[in-house]
């Protein structure tokens, strides 16, 4: 199941690298991005988690928080930012059921079922602005980031 633009954002509340828990109604009347990768530490998340982290001042211009959630624990997380030096805050979804409620976990054409690589802009009325999946890491953060002009 793909989310659509206009779509209610399906909330949720999950651990951060430090264990403390970050909600979607944190954010209330503000726009957020949130962005799911398959795994800490490896090529194309290092590549997608820097790009939003080279751009961060751009987005906290506009006051749009960018939440990277993946599978690994706080203590990858932890390490995975310590090592590139990331400004983006990663969450932790081990059981996957915020995966599956954004539609990011599932079939990928010819690599079988697993994490797919999406993003979200959540609009400042909590529904999905902008859906993006099957994401090439390289470029993205910057085409999450013109896209914020209009819904932002």
């Amino acid at each position: 199941m793909e989310l659509k633009p206009g779509d209610v954002a399906p909330a949720f509340t999950l651990p951060d690298t430090d264990g403390k828990m970050v909600s979607s109604t944190d954010f209330p009347g503000k726009p957020f991005v949130v962005y799911f990768y398959p795994k800490d530490d490896t090529p194309g998340c290092t590549t997608e988690a820097c790009q939003f982290t080279d751009n961060i001042s751009q987005f906290e211009f506009l006051g749009v928080p960018v939440l990277g959630i993946s599978q690994d624990d706080a203590a990858s997380h932890r390490a995975f930012a310590d090592k590139y030096r990331l400004r983006v805050r990663l969450l932790s979804d081990p059981d996957r059921k915020v995966h599956e409620a954004y539609g990011a976990w599932g079939e990928r054409p010819g690599r079988g079922i697993g994490v797919i690589r999406s993003t979200f802009l959540v609009g400042t009325d909590g529904k999905i602005h902008r859906a993006w999946y099957f994401v090439k890491p390289d470029g993205h953060a910057l085409e999450v980031l013109s896209a914020l002009k209009p819904a932002a």
